[in-house]
């Protein structure tokens, strides 16, 4: 099994989550994260006076996956993502040891 992490832009979310459930993916975690990568966040005027925003919105998605799924879910996220523009975000594969469902006790590919 491995752990789906993408961290992308807001406003891409809806499309990130149906391109994870068309393939099949029953879960996921949705985190509100704020950070920046190479555009080191940006500058924004407001009432005249000019300000540095230094950490960007984003949202963290994780998601578990069966190993042979992952390479596909990964270009579905980056597919869903993708705007073409700096800031869309990044994704990361971590392989996971054992997943256990809590209120059953299921363990490996059952508690998924």
């Amino acid at each position: 099994m491995k752990l789906i992490t993408a961290v992308v832009k807001p406003h891409r979310l809806d499309e990130v989550k149906t391109a994870l459930r068309e393939l099949g993916v029953h879960g996921l975690t949705v985190t509100e994260a704020s950070g920046y990568g190479r555009q080191r966040g940006h500058t924004e005027v407001y009432r005249g006076a000019e300000y540095r925003v230094d950490l960007v919105p984003k949202v963290r998605i994780e998601a578990v996956v069966e190993d042979a799924d992952a390479d596909a879910a990964v270009d579905a996220v980056v597919r869903a993502a993708r705007t073409g523009k700096i800031g869309d975000g990044k994704v990361w594969i971590v392989p996971i040891e054992t997943v256990v469902r809590v209120r059953t006790g299921e363990r490996g590919p059952d508690a998924l």
